[in-house]
Order: C-alpha cells, then sequence, then structure tokens
C-alpha cells in the first residue's frame, strides 16, 4: 500500500481553471507511477491521467487531452494535476493513486490500498 493526501480542487465556471495535488506519504520507493481517475455523478469510475515517476512520461484520457496537464515532483513524492478550459463533464469526485502499473497495450491499473481521500470537483455551466 502507498498512502497518498489529496489537496485542491474546488468549483470553478465553465472556461475556468483548477488545480489538484497528491502527495505519497509511505513506501515511496516502490512507486512506478501515480495518477488520477475521476468519478462523475452518472458514469463508471474513469481513468483521467498518469505518470511515471521517474522520467515524467504522461499519459492522458482523450476526453482531458490538450486540456489537463499531469507533472510530477519526484524528490516530494507528489503529483499535480492542472485542469484548464473545464466543462461541465469534468465534474465528478477525483481520486489520486499513488501505485499505478500499466498494462503493455497502455491501461493503467491502479493499486488497491493506494487511493487518496477524493477530491470534489464541480464545474458549473
Amino acid at each position: 500500500q502507498v498512502p497518498v493526501i489529496q489537496s485542491g480542487g474546488g468549483s470553478a465556471p465553465a472556461g475556468g481553471s483548477l488545480r489538484l495535488s497528491c502527495t505519497a506519504t509511505a513506501r515511496t520507493g516502490i512507486i512506478y507511477a501515480m495518477g488520477w481517475f475521476r468519478l462523475p455523478p452518472t458514469r463508471e469510475r474513469e481513468f483521467v491521467a498518469g505518470i511515471i515517476v521517474r522520467n515524467g512520461k504522461a499519459d492522458y484520457a482523450d476526453s482531458v487531452k490538450g486540456r489537463f496537464t499531469i507533472s510530477n515532483d519526484y524528490s516530494k513524492h507528489t503529483i499535480y494535476l492542472q485542469m484548464d478550459n473545464l466543462n461541465a463533464e469534468d465534474t465528478a469526485v477525483y481520486l489520486c493513486n499513488g501505485d499505478m502499473s500499466q498494462h503493455e497495450k497502455g491501461s493503467w491499473y491502479p493499486a488497491t490500498g493506494a487511493w487518496g481521500q477524493g477530491t470534489q470537483v464541480t464545474v458549473s455551466s
């Protein structure tokens, strides 16, 4: 397990911006990747963005490409999600995962026990 603590989020108008952060607080030496998922009010949990912490290689869901940017500070075991040009479809609880792996075909797998507490993001149209 890799415990993480999230911060950020809140409310923004359509077209606005918000930033999330997530810090791993233990077992950081085992981390290959960290990332974000979200749980919208009417849809299943979905992948948003992931980043390989040692080299900063990032991956995004098609729905957020060009609008969201994931980054990391390796020395602080922290990742960030800068969300720009928000729209109503981005409204969701955002969940950080501190121990992700990636299938060879590109799918991301979040580890059980490495979830953050969740952060509500609400975009008003």
